[in-house]
């Protein structure tokens, strides 16, 4: 799916015992690249001012990711989603009591 020249970029962590081929050939030949990337690859001294600062300015719609929001009594059934695929982004909200 990468065009001549292009890079694909890996996300997430698969099994340990799962591999994935790519022809050489076609690395050389159409100059492509494939590169992994942990947590994103962010800089955090770096990033998260930035990404602070779109979503302030509402150009990073984080609400919009969040499939779910869980108290402290609502982890369990937050881990069996995480499991089953259905909560892709949890927020754990703690409540203060002052």
């Amino acid at each position: 799916m990468t065009a001549r020249g292009g890079t694909t970029t890996t996300v997430g962590l698969p099994h340990p015992q799962h591999r994935f081929s790519v022809s050489a050939a076609s690395l050389v030949a159409e100059e492509r690249t494939v590169r992994g990337s942990y947590l994103g690859s962010a800089v955090p001294d770096r990033d998260l001012p930035r990404f602070i600062g779109l979503h302030r300015a509402g150009r990073l719609p984080v609400e919009r990711l969040l499939t779910h929001r869980i108290g402290l009594d609502g982890i369990n059934a937050g881990l069996d989603r995480l499991a089953d695929g259905q909560g892709v982004r949890q927020v754990l909200v703690i409540e203060s009591r002052d």
